[in-house]
């Protein structure tokens, strides 16, 4: 039994989503998990002395945000991310989608629009409440009804999505 265990934890997902940032990967991991339950850091590998880079600065952190794996490297430089690749995150409730936006924007980062903000390292991010699905099925009236109500916010609001819906 104890060998399937170990053996499961060695097992890497296929495709794991790699971050970029110049000296604040390990921070940014540090940060991600805490807003996330089944989250922790897997690994973290510093510079070592023949590197680029003081060996005191984490070079490459592993680490899994709700047991999906990902990847942060101290790549150094003006790398900028852009919304055409961004991270989704579909909440059960506006109570998540609350605590999500403000925690994600906390410190600096910036609302946009629709569900989108960038966090202070200035990742991509979505934070979509799963019901809004529901909002953009069935009579066309209703689904133009509630896309326009979203189009309107930056942080979404279900229940104002919803009324827009059903609004005649």
């Amino acid at each position: 039994m104890q060998a399937q265990a170990d053996n499961r934890e060695t097992v890497m997902q296929k495709i794991v989503t790699n971050l970029w940032y110049d000296t604040q990967a390990e921070e940014a991991a540090e940060f991600y998990c805490s807003l996330f339950s089944d989250s922790k850091i897997i690994d973290v590998q510093y510079y070592s002395e023949a590197g680029p880079r003081e060996s005191s600065l984490a070079m490459v952190v592993d680490f899994e945000l709700n047991g999906q794996r990902f990847t942060a490297i101290n790549g150094g430089g003006e790398y900028h991310y852009t919304h055409a690749m961004s991270l989704l995150v579909n909440c059960d409730s506006q109570e998540e989608v609350d605590r999500l936006w403000e925690a994600l924007l906390a410190d600096g980062g910036q609302e946009i629009e629709c569900g989108w903000l960038n966090d202070k390292y200035g990742v991509p991010w979505q934070i979509w409440p799963v019901e809004a699905n529901e909002l953009f099925k069935g009579d066309p009236a209703a689904v133009t009804r509630a896309t326009k109500a979203m189009f309107g916010m930056k942080k979404l609001d279900v229940q104002a999505m919803r009324d827009a819906y059903n609004a005649d």
